[in-house]
């Protein structure tokens, strides 16, 4: 990402300093703004103003960090609207999740645009980057902000919005060469919010006709993923029942150009894929792929714990480790992982669950009810089940002799050797291969 030298000519508050905002935050400040990110998180805001960053794994942040601390274009607040209030752009990007009942739970950015609306001046732009429900940042949040402000969206104030779409472990690549979709609430909005994008991130730009085009597409793109993951889970079980293997299907299947079938795995986590499709369904669309999609991913945890009967029988008192509280391989994020699934189902049946994971503490894998066990742990030898569940880098040459006691290992992600772990005298399964396994020849 460029870094220009040259003094900053305007105000940027970046509210919420998460994995995706502090990012944006450093492109911005070292872009030719002065930023000032606010956040509640009293520590975060405590270590970007030390010059550091608290998200791990982020290729290029720490520099960009740093540098815009040294120039002093950095700094962080709690106090939102005062952040805010310094500011010719505010740019939004606060968690938007869903509860227990997938009902969408908007308690962090009400609360935030609440102080927003505070500290909002006239002619100010806002761009909202948080993946919303379609009609969110007219209906809600702009009519929001007038309540609290007086000020109207379009015309006293700018109203845009342009939806994240980047990958953890690689979010300041993805900003520099991903498109960046934009809508306004008016022209003069959307103009207004391409020329600060432009300025900032210099990638190209797809300017869409209106808030909710912009807010659609993202969630589209979510739906999208999480219905082609159903299809390739739905064609994994199917090819266990027909005694085909599913690896197999897919290297011989997307041979074709027009065929791009995914992985079929343990389950979908994570902040989007098992989030974003409810705010379809919770608008209106309760019927077709999008509903029955969530059903299917949200259904395999429950599909590995029978694979897992069917091989050992009753899983009553038996020890079994899961590999994995991340969603997904070398990222720290447990948001709606597999992983809470499988500890839930396990303890239902009377199994006894622990979990590993080298990028949390033991202290963060309590925070989830379940027991930690390190790989270096005597009890190693006592579990009679290994479940691959995040596919981290440390487990790929991972010693399975330690198992001593271990009936069977599940590989979740269909990534392990089944050679190695057989000649130990260890079953192996996997998702869409009843009868196989990834033959390597070590």
């Amino acid at each position: 990402m460029r870094i220009d030298q040259n003094p900053p000519t305007s105000t940027v508050a970046v509210v919420g300093l998460g994995k995706i905002g502090l990012p944006l935050a450093a492109i911005f400040a070292n872009n030719g703004y002065h930023v000032v990110g606010a956040d509640i998180n009293h520590d975060v805001v405590a270590s970007v103003n030390q010059g550091k960053t608290h998200i791990n794994n982020e290729p290029g942040l720490d520099e960009l960090i740093a540098t815009a601390h040294k120039n002093n274009t950095l700094s962080a607040t709690t106090a939102t609207a005062e952040a805010v209030a310094e500011a010719d752009t505010i740019v939004v990007i606060v968690p938007v999740l869903t509860d227990d009942q997938n009902q969408t739970d908007y308690h962090m950015i009400d609360h935030a645009v609440a102080d927003i609306a505070k500290g909002i001046k006239e002619d100010s732009l806002v761009i909202f980057e948080t993946t919303l429900p379609p009609g969110d940042s007219e209906n809600r949040f702009g009519k929001k902000i007038e309540d609290i402000s007086g000020l109207r969206p379009g015309q006293d104030f700018f109203l845009a919005y342009s939806p994240e779409r980047v990958y953890s472990n690689r979010i300041i690549h993805d900003l520099k060469h991903y498109p960046k979709v934009i809508g306004g609430i008016n022209e003069k909005s959307l103009k207004h919010a391409s020329t600060f994008y432009q300025k900032t991130l210099g990638c190209e730009l797809i300017e869409v006709s209106s808030l909710q085009t912009a807010e659609f597409s993202k969630v589209a793109e979510c739906v999208y993923r999480d219905v082609n993951i159903a299809l390739a889970n739905e064609l994994a079980m199917f090819a266990e029942k027909k005694g085909v293997n599913m690896a197999e299907v897919l290297s011989a299947s997307n041979s074709q150009p027009y065929s791009n079938i995914h992985s079929p795995g343990i389950g979908v986590g994570g902040h989007c894929i098992p989030i974003y499709p409810y705010f379809f369904i919770n608008k209106g669309l309760s019927e077709g792929l999008t509903p029955l999609s969530r059903k299917i991913n949200d259904s395999m945890a429950g599909y590995a714990i029978t694979r897992i009967e069917q091989q050992i029988g009753s899983l009553s008192d038996k020890t079994i480790l899961i590999l994995g509280l991340s969603y997904r391989g070398n990222v720290k994020e447990p948001t709606k992982s597999t992983a809470l699934m499988l500890i839930d189902q396990l303890k239902e049946k009377g199994a006894h669950p622990f979990v590993n994971d080298p990028l949390f503490s033991d202290r963060d894998i309590r925070q989830y009810d379940a027991t930690p066990l390190s790989l270096n742990d005597r009890r190693c030898s006592e579990m009679d089940v290994v479940i691959l569940q995040a596919f981290h880098e440390a487990y790929r040459d991972l010693d399975f002799s330690q198992f001593t006691n271990c009936q069977l290992v599940l590989d979740g992600r269909n990534q392990l050797n089944k050679n190695a772990i057989s000649r130990l005298g260890i079953k192996y399964a996997e998702i869409g291969n009843k009868g196989g396994g990834r033959l390597d020849s070590n």
